[in-house]
């Protein structure tokens, strides 16, 4: 499979928010007392503010002009920070691959994509948060080299 990488476009925005929405019940799904069912990460006015934002760069990955796949994306820089190095970071918001078309490695050439976005734009590191009831994702993110950095915890009243 061919798979294209390139950033999105405000064309894109159907195509993300029903990606978006796939992402969204895999949370709400595993955790319902924090995530509304049916719902989204963004409405379409800050889609069209994130995607003209190169600080918040968004890629698809398309196959025959078809998207199948996302990853948002945001440049961070610890700055005048007494503890922290001054490092510049690739955040990696949110990844996903269409249910359909899982399982033929999309999601590891889009994270490879990123990967290289951020060595040519300077990065010292590639961060992002999974959520405990995604297992899958986990077990995704392990496989492309990622390890763990920092947890979080909760204990609900």
């Amino acid at each position: 499979m061919d798979l294209q990488i390139r950033r999105a476009k405000i064309t894109d925005i159907p195509a993300l928010n029903a990606l978006l929405y796939q992402v969204h019940k895999v949370h709400s799904d595993g955790r319902p007392d924090l995530f509304c069912p049916g719902s989204k990460k963004y409405n379409d006015e800050e889609l069209k503010e994130i995607l003209a934002d190169d600080a918040r760069p968004v890629f698809v990955g398309v196959l025959q002009e078809k998207v199948v796949g996302y990853a948002f994306c945001i440049f961070q820089e610890h700055q005048n920070s007494l503890s922290l190095q001054h490092i510049k970071t690739l955040y990696i918001d949110d990844l996903c691959v269409d249910q359909e078309m899982r399982g033929k490695r999309l999601g590891q050439k889009l994270y490879q994509y990123v990967l290289d976005i951020a060595r040519k734009s300077g990065c010292y590191n590639v961060t992002l948060n999974v959520w405990a009831c995604n297992p899958a994702a986990v077990k995704f993110y392990e496989k492309c080299g990622m390890e763990v950095q920092k947890i979080g915890m909760e204990q609900v009243l």
